[in-house]
């Protein structure tokens, strides 16, 4: 069985294969695929594996023998599901694989925010400490999270796990019904009164043609002046002009960010360019600890045995 991964260096150094190997004894592992080699590499393929590569109808009506494609990831808008359900094709994605890994980012970048810490590194580096009449420094502002309300938009295994540990800091945790509509039965509030009570915003919705923009200069308005953004979904979500515009005009209080609407951002973005200290940015690593990347491999191996043994799991098509 011929089976080939097309870009395991999206996934990063210091991973273990073993088990897929056992389970594909005939893998091919490339570490990046272009798109003149990606014909090639999967024509005699049975089994493809990938996170990022892009695979058309076109390209899989090229690869007859093409039994199972396997992502490393939870979105699959990069295969061409149609053309895979007509060809026989089976797709499975992997789930909740990056959770802890993602929560753990969203508090970092939060109580960084909220405890001043790179404003305070750097006075300390600039012997502002060394010259205070006191025993501490307390020039920029310490804010607790427990007197704190969080509002997630997107409820899945991410938002929940961000939730779980928003309730053991002690914070309030409000969640939004999609955007447009009312507060549901179930609890959630209209996304309006979420941008009204919120003290900090998380995202973890997906990126639709509702969501895109979702959040610009109108929705800046009606945010608290000392809320904080954080992104770790997409960056389509957010318009960066008009985030510029509200870090600078002091609209919100602050931002961090690890995903732009353009990766890498090749052609520049406005956030780039912001300098202020209200801003954390960090290049879309939210998900990669260690473990959530070995969860991904781990994932994606059994998804293969599972197929092999004649079983569904993580089956989109």
């Amino acid at each position: 069985m011929k089976a080939v991964f097309l870009d395991f260096a999206t996934l990063g150094p210091g991973l273990d294969v073993s088990a897929m190997r056992a389970s594909l004894p005939d893998l091919t592992v490339f570490d990046v695929t272009n798109v003149d080699q990606l014909a090639e590499r999967i024509r005699d393929a049975e089994f493809v594996l990938t996170n990022k590569v892009r695979l058309t109808g076109e390209i899989l009506k090229a690869a007859p023998k093409l039994k199972f494609i396997g992502l490393t990831a939870t979105g699959t808008d990069n295969v061409d599901i149609k053309i895979a359900k007509q060809c026989g094709i089976a797709v499975c994605n992997i789930r909740a694989y990056c959770t802890q890994s993602v929560a753990e980012h969203v508090f970092g970048s939060l109580l960084n925010l909220t405890h001043s810490l790179g404003q305070y590194v750097a006075s300390v580096r600039a012997g502002e400490w060394q010259e205070s009449a006191d025993f501490c420094l307390m020039t920029h502002p310490i804010r607790e999270l427990s007197a704190m309300t969080l509002g997630i938009v997107g409820y899945g295994s991410l938002g929940k796990g961000v939730a779980d540990v928003a309730e053991a800091f002690g914070m309030q945790v409000i969640v939004s019904a999609r955007p447009g509509a009312d507060a549901v039965d179930d609890g959630r509030v209209s996304f309006d009164e979420l941008l009204r009570r919120s003290d900090v915003i998380s995202l973890h919705c997906p990126l639709t043609d509702t969501t895109i923009r979702l959040f610009g200069e109108a929705e800046f308005r009606k945010m608290k002046s000392d809320a904080i953004l954080i992104n770790t979904a997409r960056g389509g979500l957010i318009d960066s002009a008009a985030l510029v515009a509200a870090l600078n005009d002091r609209e919100i209080a602050a931002a961090a960010l690890d995903v732009l609407p353009q990766e890498p951002p090749v052609d520049g973005d406005p956030l780039l360019d912001y300098k202020g200290p209200n801003l954390l940015m960090t290049p879309h690593i939210a998900w990669a600890s260690n473990e959530a990347r070995q969860a991904a491999v781990n994932q994606l191996t059994a998804c293969i045995d599972a197929f092999l043994a004649g079983e569904e799991l993580n089956r989109v098509v």
